[in-house]
């Protein structure tokens, strides 16, 4: 009986040491799985966050350019007073389009719409005279020409 129950003994002290690995592998399982979802929660953010950034420049680049064509349009305003028109310029990455449109005496808009990739921004300026000094009365960006 001594022997049988020393048996039992020794069975249920593995059976107790099993239980305690299997708790450690299943809690190593669990840190390991949190620790792989804040590591990809960290990676998606910083992805996201540098794709907003890149998109950000490419909207600014496409401002700067549509001013741009606002000043060549301008330009060609001061040299050729009659001047109505459009004309596409291609900067570096991105492209402008400028349209000058006559009023009616000397009142005149420019309209110019920039572009990078698929960011557009669009101006517009109106000028209530055309001879020197040119009077602008409106300078802005707008949703829709």
């Amino acid at each position: 009986m001594n022997i049988v129950m020393q048996k039992l003994f020794m069975i249920q002290e593995r059976l107790e040491n099993n239980q305690s690995g299997f708790v450690m592998l299943l809690t190593a399982l669990i840190v390991g799985a949190v620790g792989v979802a804040i590591a990809t929660s960290l990676l998606l953010l910083g992805l996201s966050s540098s794709r907003t950034s890149f998109v950000l420049e490419q909207s600014n680049q496409a401002k700067a350019l549509a001013n741009s064509c606002i000043e060549e349009g301008l330009e060609r305003i001061r040299l050729v007073s009659n001047f109505t028109g459009t004309n596409t310029i291609v900067l570096g990455r991105g492209s402008c389009r400028y349209t000058v449109t006559s009023q009616g005496g000397q009142r005149r808009t420019v309209t110019a719409v920039g572009t990078v990739d698929l960011v557009t921004r669009k101006v517009t300026v109106s000028l209530d005279r055309i001879t020197a000094p040119m009077r602008l009365t409106v300078w802005q960006e707008v949703a829709d020409l």
